[in-house]
């Protein structure tokens, strides 16, 4: 049997131009993400400060546009002073947020130097936790202002002449949880917010501020602290937050693949406080969602380091399967769908943490399944967002009602005349039929149909076998002047790609 169904887009009916920040990842000083992952001196990689080769390659390949570092939790603790200046000289220091010793060596100067290897920029988050606006304000001062004071002059003593002009800045990292290190109160964060952004800009006008939302919808103070956040500091920042983690724990598959209607959920009623805000407000500004932590993370619920006060030990080091892949590519999806009010995404996180990229014990480098769909997102995932009107069967599962089993958005980048459609067929035992209606593009021609598909969605890969989940180029699809006819296998992600004659 074959489900049908069907996608239909005009090229004058635009969501919004994708922002490419979309594709934005994240680095945080825990586990291996740092030290063993990006960073590993002595390695046959390793670049003469100490950055592995492969992981940067493998990281350049995704055309990660932003990087937020250096936290997440760690941010909440950490003096960043204590990572810049000569090597030698920085301390040793237990790290609370995941009981480590962090060593110092990695700091801000030497992130900015690996981001552009990487060709990213980075989105820089300052201690709200244990500091506040002081060391905000002499943090953008060290990295931004070009020479003249204390705190620049000083990053040009530490050999570094030109500023690193860092635009995007978090206000903390969120400071609703009773995990973080010096949690707040919605009032407490949002005045200090406010008085720590105003100071910010004062040193440099032209940074960009995001606000820290709730840390998932789950929060019992999510709504409220979002309304009373934006009360407090609405104009003074330009995005608020937005942080939310699936998995598949309770092994229900289709409940799983399903997930991605909650982030659906959760934008709409984040853009929707935001909106009321503007309103109460009588604002000209509508402010903007950065989603700077999303992912599937399955031991979000463990412990953290067994053993204290280790220096970068294994932790969350997920292994992702098919079933993975197609809830990364469901929820990417999902945020090429809100690109109107979605400016900024990352995926949670880069290397080895909850990563798509993993260093392996035998010192190789090893592709997560969910590096695949990230990957073509980024690829091919530029352009215009077209307003798609979808007709497809739905199902139900334990969370959700109708369900569509087609997960589809198209991009179309005019100006090199190509359309391209990620779908995800969620059925688990059935391929789709996918008649696709492009009429108002004229004649179309097909490029190329690429699948990542398992008939084991537990497969996975591993250093035994590398290759065990790729994708390949060879789906079936046929065209015919304006419109085209897919096969989507069952239980796959699909990336097929027009050009327009």
């Amino acid at each position: 049997m074959t489900i049908q169904s069907k996608v239909m887009v005009d090229k004058n009916f635009v969501v919004a131009d994708v922002d490419q920040r979309i594709y934005g990842s994240f680095i945080e000083h825990l586990g291996r993400a740092v030290y063993g992952g990006i960073y590993e001196p002595g390695h046959p990689s390793a670049d003469e400060q100490g950055f592995r080769r492969d992981v940067i390659e493998a990281v350049k390949a995704l055309q990660v546009p932003i990087i937020r570092y250096p936290g997440g939790n760690f941010v909440s603790g950490y003096n960043w002073e204590d990572g810049v200046g000569p090597k030698d000289q920085r301390k040793r220091l237990l790290e609370l947020a995941w009981w480590t010793t962090e060593t110092n060596e990695v700091g801000t100067n030497e992130f900015a130097d690996w981001a552009k290897l990487v060709g990213s920029d980075v989105m820089m988050a300052v201690n709200l936790g244990t500091r506040g606006a002081d060391a905000a304000r002499n943090l953008v001062d060290y990295c931004n202002h070009p020479s003249g004071s204390y705190w620049s002059d000083l990053r040009i003593a530490h050999g570094y002449k030109e500023p690193h002009r860092f635009k995007t800045w978090c206000l903390g990292n969120e400071m609703d949880g009773p995990w973080q290190i010096c949690a707040k109160t919605a009032e407490e964060y949002g005045r200090l917010a406010n008085e720590t952004a105003k100071v910010m800009r004062w040193v440099d006008p032209s940074i960009e501020l995001v606000a820290c939302g709730s840390s998932s919808s789950g929060m019992q103070t999510f709504g409220y602290w979002e309304s009373t956040v934006l009360d407090l500091c609405y104009d003074q920042v330009d995005y608020l937050s937005l942080h939310t983690y699936y998995n598949n724990n309770y092994n229900d598959t289709a409940n799983f693949l399903a997930t991605s209607l909650d982030l659906d959920h959760f934008i709409n009623s984040v853009a929707s406080i935001c909106d009321a805000t503007q309103a109460k407000k009588r604002s000209k500004k509508k402010l903007m969602l950065s989603l700077d932590e999303w992912n599937v993370w399955k031991t979000i619920g463990s412990s953290r380091a067994e053993q204290r006060w280790q220096i970068a030990p294994p932790e969350f080091e997920d292994v992702y399967n098919m079933e993975d892949a197609l809830a990364v590519g469901c929820y990417l999806i999902t945020i090429l769908k809100h690109t109107d009010r979605v400016k900024m995404a990352c995926l949670a996180q880069l290397v080895n943490v909850i990563a798509p990229i993993t260093t392996t014990a035998d010192g190789g480098l090893l592709l997560q399944t969910t590096y695949y769909p990230f990957l073509h997102a980024s690829s091919y995932g530029r352009g215009k967002v077209l307003q798609s009107i979808v007709s497809s069967p739905v199902y139900d599962s334990k969370d959700f009602t109708d369900v569509p089993y087609l997960e589809s958005v198209v991009v179309y980048e005019e100006e090199q005349g190509v359309i391209t459609i990620f779908a995800v067929n969620r059925h688990l035992s059935e391929s789709m039929a996918l008649d696709v209606d492009l009429r108002s593009f004229g004649e179309i021609s097909f490029l190329e149909h690429i699948v990542l598909e398992h008939d084991d969605l537990k497969a996975v890969n591993s250093t035994a076998s590398p290759q065990q989940v790729v994708p390949y180029a060879g789906g079936s699809t046929v065209v015919d002047q304006s419109s085209a006819k897919s096969m989507l296998s069952k239980a796959s992600w699909n990336v097929i790609r027009f050009s327009v004659k």
